[in-house]
C-alpha cells in the first residue's frame, strides 16, 4: 500500500467531510443529509444514498477542461459516481436510516491513480461521520451502517502483482482490477480487465489476496479516523 491518511472534519458545511491521501491521490469527500428521497423510493421508509464524483481541471498532469463548460458529464464521470454509490449502499441498512438521503461528493484534487477506491474508501468516513450525527440528534436510533466500505487497486505490473497501483504502474499493468469489499470480508464489486495481457484464475486469486490483505489496512485506516 502506499501511505494512507484520512484527516475528517475538512469542511465547515458537510455533515461529514475527509480529505484522504493514498499516495499522491488525494481526494477530498463530503456527505449532506436531505430530509427527502428519490421520487421511486418516496413513501417506502427506505433512506437512499448516492454519490457525485468530479476531477478539478489541475489535479493531473494538464489542465482538464471542465465537465460543466462542454454541458455534460463524460462517460467515464458517471460510471465511477455510479459505483461509488452502489458501493456505499451496499454497506447501509436502509431501513434503519430512515426515508432521507445522504449525497457522498468526491472530488479530487490530485490525481495518481486509484481514484476512485480513494473516493469510495474516503466517501465511507464522510458518511459514517453524517450518520454520527443523525443517531447524536437521535433521528437514527440504530446505526444504519452495516459495515465499512472499501475499495483498492490491485494489478499485475512488468509481470508481478501489485497492490495499489499509482499512475505509472496503472498505465502500463498487463492487467488492472478494483476490488471493493465491506470491513465483514464481502465483496461488493470486482472489476478487473487485461490491459495488455490475459490472465489465470490463479493469478486473480493472487490479486483477490492482495486485495483483501490492502482492504484490511484502509478499514484499519477508516477506523481510526472516525473513532
Amino acid at each position: 500500500m502506499r501511505t494512507v491518511s484520512i484527516e475528517t472534519g475538512v469542511t465547515k458545511h458537510a455533515e461529514g467531510s475527509c480529505l484522504i491521501k493514498m499516495g499522491d491521490t488525494h481526494v477530498i469527500c463530503t456527505a449532506s443529509i436531505e430530509e427527502r428521497v428519490p421520487p421511486f423510493i418516496k413513501g417506502s421508509g427506505l433512506g437512499w444514498v448516492t454519490a457525485e464524483y468530479g476531477m478539478l481541471p489541475r489535479s493531473t498532469g494538464s489542465r482538464m477542461r471542465r465537465e460543466a463548460a462542454s454541458g455534460k458529464q463524460g462517460g467515464r464521470t458517471v460510471e465511477i459516481q455510479r459505483l461509488i454509490g452502489r458501493s456505499l449502499r451496499a454497506g447501509v441498512d436502509r431501513v434503519a436510516l430512515g426515508e432521507r438521503q445522504i449525497t457522498v461528493d468526491c472530488d479530487v484534487i490530485q490525481a495518481d491513480g486509484g481514484t476512485r477506491c480513494a473516493s469510495i474508501t474516503g466517501g465511507w468516513v464522510a458518511l459514517k461521520l453524517a450518520v454520527n450525527k443523525l443517531m447524536k440528534a437521535g433521528d437514527v436510533i440504530t446505526d444504519p451502517l452495516i459495515s465499512p466500505v472499501a475499495a483498492v487497486s490491485c494489478g499485475i505490473y512488468a509481470g508481478q502483482p501489485v497492490l495499489d497501483l499509482d499512475y505509472p504502474e496503472d498505465s502500463e499493468a498487463g492487467v488492472d482490477g478494483n476490488f471493493i469489499l465491506r470491513g465483514d470480508g464481502q465483496l461488493i464489486e470486482v472489476q478487473m480487465s487485461a490491459e495488455g495481457a490475459v490472465f489465470s484464475r490463479a493469478q486473480m486469486a493472487e490479486l483477490m489476496d492482495l486485495a483483501e490483505a490492502g482492504v484490511a489496512q484502509l478499514v484499519a485506516a477508516q477506523k481510526a479516523a472516525v473513532a
